[in-house]
Formats: structure tokens, C-alpha cells, sequence
């Protein structure tokens, strides 16, 4: 009878994992057919079409992956992305087998569902990302190691060698995998004795090979993907924003999910059979490793995903933990998890409309890095259609090249140097394949370059050191999307230097009202504004892309251009830069409205500002 009742209820685990299963591989596969490009993934598809061994920022099996995607899908986004789906979809599998091998069935299934539902590693796939790989790479390690300590066989062994090897040429991430299972199996009694056969070390040995390419392409290369990776990136000195990075990491998990992981460690270290042990002691000590290291080492780019792989080794351990909760915790657990999920997937769905339906000036939850692409590739085709057939394309940065080489099947855009380019390591890349331009050039040019990656208090001195290497700057025509998050400017260069007077353009800002402000019908905009050479000779204020107001020029605004512009302002009316309006708004109704400014220039060059959201009364 009780046999018959495990049957069952594994039967029933296993209906609710597949028809969950079912149901996110369909929402997955239709985010990645809609979700615009991550600058990421763009640039991954421009290494695959430079097939090499390894590159600046990883070794090559991401871009080999994106290169097998758009080859046999097609060259759009689905195509890229299709390879990583397909893992993310074998990913769970791999999960319920591992567990139903070391436990039971039912244990397997319901380990493979809450997979599915924990955010990070259920929208696995729908973004290109090296995590992908990654994450198969540390199951299939994982698993290895369970079957190590059961019994040393070829088929462990090969199984260790491919998911070392598959890490090797993944991410340098992977080398805390490596030392922390290392570590467990000296640990215990059951590793120590699967370490003494030679099956293991071959396997080792041929995981070892996996990291050549990339020691090779340091070796030629100064080195400079380790001290991107290891040196560059990181500050090493405590800081306490690892406290919030360490909470933004664990609440990647969802609370009731991290509490039973964190009940499913202390038992398993335990726990009389090696298995859980040896879960438990590799899931806790890569997510507390990485939590250490987030008081360290970088915190500027995104790093909330880095503990996911021991995330997904304590799950086998989880069923056991919630069998023994109350039913409304078990279901609350479940519940929660799933919202964080929906979470997860509602920002993808956000993302396939560019923020379109948001509305505020929320910036942690607009899609910025996936936003704006389509909105300038047309805007060059529409360009470059006006300009001579010789006319070539010039980005400003390497997000710029690689967005617009994969809209436009083109991996070879060069692209001027850039601070992004060093802070993503891709600078060293980029000069590898010819394609880091000193602005010279021999034909009509098309220079695109994005405003909004540059700090507003760089901006003058970015737009100078761009004259410095292109010459000077003819008007831009700008393109705001979503008022201005992004803003490009494109500037049709001639074929033909110009070293004349840099004429940059405007950079200027709204003081009053703040961004978000609450504020009646009239009401007043102070404001700056400067431009290089020319000068400003006009400012209107807009309120939803309308002129309702021209705004007088109202004295100075010394720490503006001393402090906060450094000095750099070659604006001949400088310091005298403060703009005032008096706006009278009664015309219109009630609600959300977005404030900007309309900048004429001394050579009459007009160009429209970022926008900022008010709210009338």
C-alpha cells in the first residue's frame, strides 16, 4: 500500500513537472522571439563571427554557441538565442535524474519543478548569456562528483571531463566551481578515495586542456582578459555595498525558497550518506563564496546571477525540507517562488516593448540595455539612404557597433575608443580585428554615437575629444527614445577632414522642477545650457514634445561650469549659462507630462533634450 502511495504521488510530481516544464519552454521560446538584443548577446554574435579559440572577455563556447545559432536558425533574435534554450530546456532533466538517482523519484521531480521556478535558473535560455553553459556545465560536474563517491567508473569520469571541459571553455567564473568541489572531495572520506584513481585525473587532465586556449590568448596578449577579469574590474578593498549586492543575490532565490535551502544545507552537512554531504557542502560554499565576494570585488556591473550554480546544487535537498512543513508553507513556498518567476519573465515581457508601458522615471525597472536598438537601426538605414553609396558606418562605442552589426549582418562596423570599451573588456578585442578606429577615414562617414552612455558632467569633454578624433562636428541629428533614456546622435561626417573650431553639441540640463515633481498649472523651469564655439541662441521648454514656453537667459552659474562641467565649457557666454521660463500649462490636463528643452545654436542647429516626467495637479 505505502509503495503504492509513493507511486503515485511520484506520478503526480512528474505530471506537474512536465506540464510546467511544457509551459515555460513555450513562454521562453516566445520572449526570445520578441525580447530585443541584450548589448551582450549582440557582442557574443560578433565573436562568433570572428571564430577564434578564445577572446578578450571569455574563452569561445558562448560565441561558438551564438555562431551554431544564427547558422542553423537564422540571423535574427530567436536564432541566436535558440542553442540556449535548448539547454535551458535539458537543464531540469538533468536535475530530476541526478535526484531520482541519489533519492527517489518524487524527490527528482519536485526538485526539477522548483528549478523551474526559481527565477534565474527558469528563464534560463531566454538571453544568449554564457550562464547557460555554464550552469549545464556545473550539473553535469555535479553529478559526476555523486557518482565518484558511489563508485569510480568510466562513465563518471567521462561525465566529470565533459562538464569540466564545457566550464573550462565557458567563463573564468567556472574556476570557483573547480576549487570548491576540489576542496569537498578532500573533505570527504568517500572523495579522497575517488581521487587515488587515474580515471579521475584523466578526466581532470582533459579539463585542464579546456583553459589552454585561454592561457594561450593571455600569453599573447599582455594578459589582458586575466587583468580585465582578475584585476581591472575589481577594486579588492571591502566596501559595505556588498551588504545590498549580497541581499540582491540571495533574494534571486525568494525568501521561503533561500529559507529551505538554508535548512537543507545545515542537515545535509549532516547527514550520514555522502550524496547529501556532498550537495550540501558544494551548494552553501559557492553561494557563500560569492557572497564573500561581493564585499571585494566588483560591484558596478551585474553580478546578482553568480550564486545561481549552488542554488541549483542544494535543490535536490529541498523536497525533503518542505515534506516535513506545514501544507500553507509548502504552497506559500511554491507560490512565492512562482511569483519571483513571473517577476522575471514580466521584465522580459517589458523589455519587448522597450518600457513603452511604463510609466514614471523608475530607472531600476526600464529594460535600458535592451532598449533603444531598433529605434536606431532605422533611424541609420533612413540616413544612410540620404548620404553617398561610399558612405561608411562609425560607432562611438562597441555596444553601438555590435547592436548595429547584428541588425544589419555586418560583424566588422569599427568603433572608436571608448571607456565603455575598457570597462567590458572588449577594447582589447576590438583592436585584435582591426575594428578599434582613431577617426581617420577615406570616405563619407556616418559617426553614431549614444549621449546617454556618457556621464552628463562628461559630455562637453567627451564631445571635444570626439572633435579631436573625427574633426569637427557637423549638426547631429538626435534621436530620443523614450524621451531621451536613449539618445543618440548620428552626425554625417564628410569624406575630408575638417579641422576648424570644434562646434559640439548642446549639453544641457533642467534644475527646476525636479524630475518626478508634483507642480501646478504655472509654474517655473530653470534650466542651463551650453555649446561649444557657437553658443546657445535660443532655449524653449517642452512639455510633451510642444514648445509652450522660449526662456530668457537669467546670469550666471559659476559652479556649474567650474565644478561641475570642469572648466571644459568653450561656450562664449560662459559663465552666464542659466536659462529661466515662466510656463503657463492650464491648457492641458491633469497627469503625467514630460518636461524638455528645445536648443538652437549659434549656427542654428536645433537639437531636443532628455525629457524628465512631472506630474500637473
Amino acid at each position: 500500500m505505502r509503495d503504492a502511495g509513493n507511486a503515485e504521488a511520484a506520478r503526480s510530481a512528474r505530471r506537474g513537472f512536465v506540464g510546467t516544464w511544457l509551459l515555460l519552454c513555450a513562454l521562453k521560446l516566445a520572449l526570445a522571439a520578441q525580447v530585443p538584443l541584450f548589448v551582450d548577446e549582440a557582442f557574443y554574435w560578433q565573436e562568433g563571427q570572428h571564430l577564434a579559440w578564445a577572446y578578450s572577455d571569455l574563452p569561445g563556447l558562448t560565441a561558438w554557441l551564438a555562431r551554431l545559432g544564427v547558422a542553423v536558425f537564422g540571423q535574427h533574435e530567436l536564432g541566436l538565442r535558440m542553442p540556449f534554450l535548448l539547454i535551458g530546456a535539458l537543464v531540469p532533466w538533468l536535475l530530476v535524474r541526478m535526484t531520482a538517482r541519489e533519492i527517489d523519484a518524487k524527490a527528482g521531480y519536485r526538485a526539477g519543478l522548483l528549478a523551474l521556478l526559481l527565477p534565474l535558473a527558469g528563464t534560463l535560455g531566454v538571453l544568449a548569456l554564457p550562464d547557460v553553459p555554464l550552469l549545464l556545465a556545473t550539473l553535469l560536474c555535479l553529478d559526476a562528483g555523486l557518482r565518484l563517491l558511489r563508485r569510480v567508473s568510466g562513465v563518471a569520469a567521462l561525465e566529470l571531463a565533459l562538464g569540466l571541459a564545457m566550464g573550462g571553455l565557458t567563463h573564468y567564473r567556472f574556476a570557483a566551481v573547480i576549487a570548491v568541489g576540489f576542496a569537498v572531495l578532500l573533505m570527504l572520506r568517500e572523495g579522497r578515495g575517488a581521487l587515488r584513481d587515474w580515471r579521475v585525473w584523466v578526466a581532470v587532465a582533459v579539463g585542464a586542456l579546456a583553459w589552454l586556449p585561454l592561457l594561450l590568448w593571455n600569453l599573447h596578449n599582455a594578459d589582458a582578459g586575466l587583468r580585465f577579469q582578475l584585476v581591472d574590474r575589481h577594486p579588492w578593498q571591502f566596501g559595505s555595498a556588498g551588504i545590498e549586492l549580497g541581499l540582491m543575490q540571495l533574494m534571486t532565490a525568494t525568501p521561503l525558497l533561500l529559507a529551505a535551502m538554508a535548512v537543507a544545507a545545515w542537515r545535509g552537512l549532516r547527514d550520514p550518506r555522502p550524496a547529501a554531504r556532498w550537495l550540501a557542502l558544494c551548494g552553501a560554499l559557492i553561494v557563500l563564496g560569492f557572497l564573500a565576494l561581493g564585499f571585494f570585488a566588483d560591484r558596478e556591473r551585474i553580478s546578482f546571477h553568480w550564486p545561481l550554480p549552488g542554488f541549483v546544487a542544494l535543490l535536490p535537498l529541498v523536497p525533503a525540507v518542505l515534506a516535513g512543513w506545514p501544507r500553507f508553507w509548502r504552497i506559500a513556498t511554491l507560490a512565492t517562488t512562482a511569483l519571483g518567476l513571473a517577476g522575471m519573465l514580466g521584465y522580459f515581457a517589458l523589455a519587448t516593448t522597450s518600457g513603452e508601458g511604463q510609466r514614471g522615471s523608475n530607472d531600476m525597472l526600464y529594460p535600458a540595455n535592451f532598449a533603444g536598438w531598433t529605434e536606431l537601426d532605422e533611424a541609420v538605414r533612413t540616413r544612410l539612404a540620404s548620404m553617398p553609396p561610399d558612405t561608411r558606418l562609425l560607432a562611438g562605442d562597441f555596444k553601438i557597433a555590435s547592436e548595429l552589426g547584428f541588425a544589419r549582418g555586418d560583424a566588422d562596423i569599427p568603433a572608436l575608443d571608448h571607456t565603455l570599451n575598457h570597462k567590458h573588456g572588449r577594447a582589447p578585442q576590438l583592436a585584435l580585428w582591426g575594428l578599434q578606429s582613431d577617426g581617420s577615414r577615406s570616405a563619407p562617414t556616418l559617426l553614431v554615437v549614444a549621449t546617454h552612455h556618457i556621464n552628463l558632467r562628461e559630455q562637453v569633454a567627451y564631445f571635444q575629444h570626439l572633435c579631436g578624433l573625427v574633426g569637427t562636428l557637423p549638426p547631429p541629428q538626435v534621436l530620443n527614445v523614450r524621451h531621451g533614456r536613449q539618445r543618440f546622435l548620428l552626425f554625417a561626417l564628410p569624406a575630408s577632414r575638417d579641422d576648424a573650431a570644434c562646434v559640439a553639441p548642446a549639453v544641457s540640463h533642467v534644475d527646476a522642477p525636479e524630475a518626478g515633481a508634483r507642480i501646478g498649472r504655472r509654474f517655473e523651469v530653470a534650466a542651463w545650457a551650453v555649446k561649444d564655439t557657437v553658443g546657445v541662441r535660443k532655449v524653449e521648454v517642452l512639455l510633451d514634445g510642444r514648445a509652450v514656453a522660449t526662456a530668457r537667459r537669467d546670469g550666471e552659474n559659476g559652479w556649474i561650469v567650474d565644478t561641475f562641467l570642469q572648466g571644459r565649457s568653450r561656450d562664449p557666454a560662459v559663465p552666464a549659462i542659466r536659462f529661466v521660463a515662466d510656463v503657463d500649462a492650464s491648457g492641458l490636463p491633469a497627469g503625467l507630462h514630460w518636461l524638455g528643452l528645445r536648443i538652437t545654436g549659434g549656427d542654428g542647429a536645433v537639437e531636443d533634450s532628455v525629457e524628465q516626467p512631472v506630474e500637473l495637479r
